[in-house]
């Protein structure tokens, strides 16, 4: 069994308004759980960030350490005294760690939140009115900012079969409108709030009633394809996902990741990914999924493959990257049930 080794617990006590009336008296509306792993200076970039909420009252911290090496830890525990640190004996993954501080927690709203995070100003009460304004929103999720400045994509449909079909037979980039439904990359509307399917997990807002609804993040997986499956778990409760794009955070995106996997984390989240469908959809619509992403791929790389040769530029660029998921997909369509099963 994972063990949690807890270094410091500072627990914040604090005096809200009645609009936090469905957090228990003294506790803070709003607990964040910030899942740290050999990301020292974003992770103080992320605190700092936390800091004048902890002091309006509006949100308590804990830090969930997973083995650092990097001296994250003590960075917490010497800096940052108004926040709980979990220093854990090993690497839980992220979500496994986000549940050790979560149940901790009695606060009304859990924001899961990546050490490479900077909240932005006002962007933790954007998020608390936006699922004020629709009470069946069991997770809000904010804009998410790239150190360049664009809006990552962030938001996505859920990877049923009509999807996968629709996707590569070319609906969506044959119309804006459907691509901007089908939450495509390059061609859905940053700027509109709304209802999605589900939003990747670098930050979310959690009503601590669909959290413990659902039981938090599904143990099964360490890294990758968590945030799916925490977004489809909680649709099928009843709860729905909604994008604020008004509220701003700014994301390192793979700051950590990167470290473990470097270019090769579309492999990993790919395969997470095919591994969420045999769990949750079985080994049937899983292989169909795959086979028929296998087939768009090559189809587009088919396509582009003479303008690559003649024109090159772009051109190229789409071959090879087709070339690399007609892979990808095609590991899925191909690989063992039993090593996804195993796969976490």
């Amino acid at each position: 069994m994972r063990r949690a080794r807890l270094v410091t617990s500072r627990p914040i006590e604090v005096d809200w308004s009645p609009q936090s009336a469905a957090s228990p008296k003294g506790i803070a509306p709003v607990a964040f759980a910030v899942v740290s792993w050999n990301t020292r200076e974003l992770l103080a970039r992320c605190l700092d960030s936390l800091q004048a909420e902890v002091q309006a009252g509006r949100a308590s911290v804990s830090v969930i350490d997973n083995a650092s090496t990097d001296g994250s830890a003590e960075l917490v525990s010497s800096r940052y005294a108004w926040a709980e640190l979990i220093a854990l004996d090993e690497n839980l993954g992220f979500g496994a760690a986000v549940n050790v501080a979560a149940a901790r927690s009695r606060s009304q709203w859990i924001a899961v939140a990546n050490a490479d995070v900077e909240l932005g100003d006002g962007a933790l009460q954007k998020l608390l009115d936006a699922g004020a304004r629709d009470p069946a929103a069991g997770i809000v999720a904010p804009r998410l900012l790239l150190p360049d400045g664009t809006t990552q994509h962030s938001v996505y449909s859920f990877p049923t079969l009509g999807f996968t079909v629709a996707f590569n037979l070319g609906a969506g980039a044959m119309s804006r409108q459907w691509g901007d439904r089908m939450l495509l990359e390059g061609l859905w509307n940053p700027d509109r709030p709304r209802r999605v399917d589900w939003a990747i997990g670098a930050f979310l807002l959690v009503r601590r009633a669909a959290w413990d609804g659902i039981g938090g993040f599904a143990p099964e997986h360490w890294m990758y394809a968590e945030d799916l499956d925490l977004g489809w778990r909680a649709n099928a409760a009843g709860w729905r996902t909604r994008f604020e794009p008004s509220a701003v955070v700014r994301h390192h995106s793979a700051a950590a990741t990167s470290q473990v996997w470097g270019d090769d984390r579309d492999v990993r989240w790919q395969r997470s990914t095919y591994a969420w469908m045999l769990r949750r959809r079985g080994p049937a619509f899983m292989r169909a999924c795959a086979f028929v992403n296998t087939v768009g791929a090559a189809a587009r790389v088919a396509v582009a493959a003479a303008p690559a040769l003649v024109l090159g530029g772009d051109w190229r660029w789409r071959w090879r990257a087709n070339r690399r998921w007609t892979r990808l997909h095609l590991d899925g369509l191909l690989a063992s049930r039993d090593a996804l099963e195993r796969h976490r």
